[in-house]
């Protein structure tokens, strides 16, 4: 049996806060010269700390530590424990001297804490990454041969810790399905759209189905999976099914109401740090502080957003070009203020108009939106919600410079609209404030 992703999240955030008292607990005996302390000292300590393992959960999550699809090999949810735990200790560290209420100012007690604790964490992940490699291995059939469908099982090769192993991809379903999903112990059949609308393929599935045999449609286990909706194997009737948006009416008006209030907030300080920007931006190369565009929004209006300048002046003076990842007309400055996401500031505005949220698709250009329409079926769907200052798409995907990207984005940009919802949405946020950390900006 396979265990869900949530339930896998769930087993690791209880070991971890098991395995944050057990370190402190050795920490308190080995300081104590290793006998038992009393409970004097245990109160004192009991406290204060599970705030600080409270704020290491925090970090974890928003270092992507629970979201076992980021960690393929033991060996990067290795180095990743390390990261975050430096992380960790630095701001507890903080935590301690700059807030009198703990009463305590531990420092070889942390140091040796922290020292316990990763080991303990890069031992129980390790084990764990093991665990749910093997212990629930479902074995797939997928029916219908497909770039997609063999791209996924690559993916699911590379991929163990999701625990899925690709047994074969059969172009069509014949006689003979009883005998080879026992002989090779098949757990899980993965249809194509056009073998689930065969009437006789579907009538061996209902048969198959007394061995304890799941049935799933591709899109439907593609999106499990990726997290991303398959844009090239869905159709219009894919549409009318998942993006039933009166059921989102109440979501979006409690969104509003926070991005009004969000926006607000942040303005202000925007405000306040906009003449040493500005200054910052004019001293690094000659031209404006804003930079405006066109941009499409919801139901394909067109809105104008601002930007601080980041690009030297005159970049686009023979039109609209992609940005990419080693882009040479952004200036020095320009480079800082897109890592660390400050030239979106600006565009506060246009989610306190309405015309933004926080949480979205990132809104395109006219330009690129009228060809992509072309050439990417079901492209004017991403349109249906209000864009975003950060999205699924950007955490997932964050650079897109052709064609094939703005395809690769349309799949995470339908997901989320399908699936968007408050505990996504602080994901996503979660997700931007540690790219921001980590400096993966644009």
């Amino acid at each position: 049996m396979v265990l869900s992703k949530r339930f896998q999240a769930i087993i690791l955030l209880l070991g971890d806060l098991i395995l944050f008292h057990a370190a402190l607990f050795l920490t308190l005996v080995i300081r104590h010269g290793f006998e038992l302390p009393d409970a004097e000292v245990l109160n004192m300590h009991k406290r204060p700390f599970l705030y600080v393992h409270l704020l290491w959960i925090l970090i974890f999550y928003i270092g992507s530590l629970y979201d076992i699809r980021k960690f393929p090999s033991p060996k990067m949810v290795m180095a990743k424990v390390l990261e975050v735990m430096a992380i960790g200790g630095l701001l507890t560290a903080l935590l301690f001297y700059l807030v009198p209420f703990f009463g305590i100012t531990p420092k070889t007690n942390l140091f040796i804490d922290i020292v316990l604790a990763a080991l303990f964490l890069m031992l129980w992940r390790r084990y764990f990454w093991m665990f749910a490699a093997k212990a629930s291995k479902i074995k797939v059939l997928f029916f219908g041969s497909s770039k997609e469908v063999e791209d996924l099982a690559a993916y699911l090769a590379k991929n163990l810790q999701l625990g899925y192993e690709s047994a074969m991809i059969l172009a069509s379903v014949d006689h003979n399905l009883i005998d080879l999903i026992r002989k090779n112990k098949i757990q899980l059949i993965v249809a194509s759209r056009n073998i689930m609308e065969d009437n006789n393929a579907v009538k061996r599935f209902y048969e198959a189905l007394q061995l304890g045999v799941s049935v799933l449609d591709f899109p439907n286990f593609y999106e499990n999976v990726a997290e991303k909706i398959p844009v090239s194997v869905i159709g219009e009737s894919w549409f009318l099914v998942n993006l039933v948006e009166i059921n989102k009416r109440l979501f979006e008006s409690f969104k509003r109401v926070f991005d009004i209030a969000l926006s607000i907030i942040l303005g202000i300080p925007t405000i306040i740090l906009l003449p040493l920007i500005g200054a910052l931006i004019k001293l690094n190369s000659a031209g404006p502080i804003f930079y405006r565009q066109k941009r499409v929004g919801k139901n394909g209006k067109i809105f104008e957003i601002a930007k601080f300048r980041s690009m030297f002046k005159d970049a686009e003076k023979n039109g609209a070009q992609w940005a990419n990842e080693k882009d040479e007309r952004i200036t020095g400055m320009g480079k800082i203020l897109r890592k660390t996401r400050i030239d979106e500031l600006p565009q506060l505005w246009n989610v306190l108009k309405g015309e933004m949220s926080f949480i979205g698709p990132r809104p395109e250009r006219p330009e690129f939106v009228e060809e992509l329409q072309k050439q990417i079926p079901h492209y004017a769907m991403r349109h249906l919600v209000k864009p975003g200052l950060s999205g699924w798409a950007q955490i997932k995907f964050p650079y897109g410079a052709s064609v094939e990207d703005a395809m690769e984005k349309l799949q995470y940009d339908l997901y989320y609209i399908k699936n968007r919802s408050f505990v996504l949405d602080l994901a996503i946020t979660a997700r931007t404030i540690a790219a921001v950390l980590s400096r993966e900006g644009r």
